[in-house]
């Protein structure tokens, strides 16, 4: 009995045309599973749709309020001494004897320099001589004009002999006055022999000693500076020029000059401004002065001085952290009911933290921190100004957190949303 047996090849090609037919009978599963999809989209679209829209930014505000503002003055001046003496000697002589130290504070008219005055001592004896002699010929014509006038009224003499007596005396009384007059010179070229301080202050270094020779007017032998009270010069700035005059004709106006290192901080009082503006800087020189009893302020040290010279009345005042610089000026973020609202200002002073400012009402509350992430009508969720920075760490720490669990959690909730159609 013989048995078919199909060919081997014919057994492959039979199996491949059923595996065929196979997956043709599963493309009808296709239309079946089709609804999962709009089902699946609407359960993506929320996750999408709160990804792309813009969350309330977190910001601080401040309320702007109304006060007073000192308009204050800040700049570098130098300390000057009020009065700096070059002593010199007023004759050429030698020094005899120094009667002071170096550095040592002196007294107005305290004896300084001693100078050789012999050839003084011997022009003034030989003035004085000559003004002893010239009295004796005062005498003598005196007596020879009493003489004539008593022959004149013997009429043994003409009236000319008495008026030339006469003139004899007038002529002597003019001899002795240009000779007490030589007295007197000689007595002051004496006195510059004794040098004295010419005002109370700090003598410098001494340039001579006991036997230099100086000339006069030329040989400088120390320096005397007062230092109480001292000057501070600085530099006012023209727009506030008709404001520091105001001042000083009430008194001055006060001036605060602090020293760098925490060397301490001074009071005084505008006393002095030029008469002219400085073409190169646009400022006006101005001088206050200091009580300085503990000698702290020095001749050329350099403070910051601040000075008061007006005060605005009733204005609008803001941090000046609130203000924004922009490319049409300075603005600022006024919020109200959750929303923020872009506000152009005009800033008037800056002192300090603060800014006086034209443009916002009092009361209304000003974006602080967080001003920068704003844009015009943007939703804001406003925090305690107390922990600002800690708060906006955790605000980022939880936005960053969100981002992907958020992604997450979408992609979940429309899985089984799909696989929900998906079923029969």
């Amino acid at each position: 009995m013989n048995i078919f047996r199909p060919p081997l090849r014919a057994l492959f090609t039979l199996s491949a045309l059923v595996l065929a037919l196979a997956a043709c009978s599963d493309q009808p599963a296709t239309p079946a599973d089709s609804p999962a999809s709009p089902a699946s989209a609407p359960a993506n679209t929320p996750a999408q749709g709160g990804s792309g829209a813009s969350p309330p930014v977190s910001v601080t505000t401040v309320k702007a309020q109304v006060r007073d503002m000192a308009v204050t003055l800040n700049t570098t001046g130098t300390v000057v001494s009020l009065t700096s003496v070059d002593v010199k000697p007023q004759i050429t002589s030698t020094v005899r004897q120094v009667h002071f130290k170096e550095g040592q504070f002196v007294k107005a008219g305290q004896l300084l320099f001693t100078l050789d005055a012999r050839t003084e001592e011997a022009n003034l004896a030989k003035a004085r001589a000559q003004l002893a002699k010239d009295q004796v010929s005062l005498s003598d014509a005196k007596r020879q004009l009493e003489r004539a006038k008593q022959l004149l009224a013997q009429a043994f003499v003409s009236q000319g002999a008495v008026d030339t007596a006469q003139a004899q005396v007038d002529a002597w009384l003019a001899t002795l006055a240009s000779d007490q007059a030589a007295v007197t010179a000689s007595q002051v070229a004496l006195s510059y022999a004794r040098i004295t301080a010419p005002h109370a202050g700090r003598a410098g270094a001494v340039v001579v000693f006991p036997g230099s020779a100086v000339l006069a007017n030329q040989t400088p032998l120390v320096t005397i500076t007062q230092l109480d009270p001292i000057g501070v010069a600085f530099s006012i700035p023209q727009r506030d020029l008709s404001s520091a005059l105001a001042a000083l004709k009430d008194g001055g106006a006060v001036v605060t000059a602090t020293l760098a290192d925490q060397g301490g901080t001074f009071q005084g009082r505008l006393q002095f401004m030029d008469n002219l503006v400085d073409a190169s800087s646009g400022a006006v020189k101005a001088k206050a002065v200091f009580a300085n009893v503990e000698g702290k302020l020095w001749p050329g040290a350099f403070v910051e001085v601040s000075q008061t010279v007006a005060t605005l009345r009733d204005v609008v005042v803001v941090p000046q952290a609130s203000l924004i610089q922009g490319p049409r000026g300075t603005l600022v973020y006024v919020i109200a009911d959750g929303v923020a609202s872009m506000r152009p200002v005009k800033l008037l002073q800056a002192e300090g933290g603060d800014a006086a400012i034209e443009g916002v009402k009092p009361g209304e509350e000003v974006a602080l921190d967080g001003r920068q992430n704003l844009r015009p009508n943007a939703k804001v969720v406003v925090r305690p100004a107390e922990g600002a920075a800690s708060g906006a760490k955790g605000a980022g720490g939880g936005g960053m957190g969100k981002g992907p669990g958020g992604a997450g959690n979408g992609a979940g909730l429309a899985e089984p949303a799909a696989n929900k159609a998906s079923q029969p």
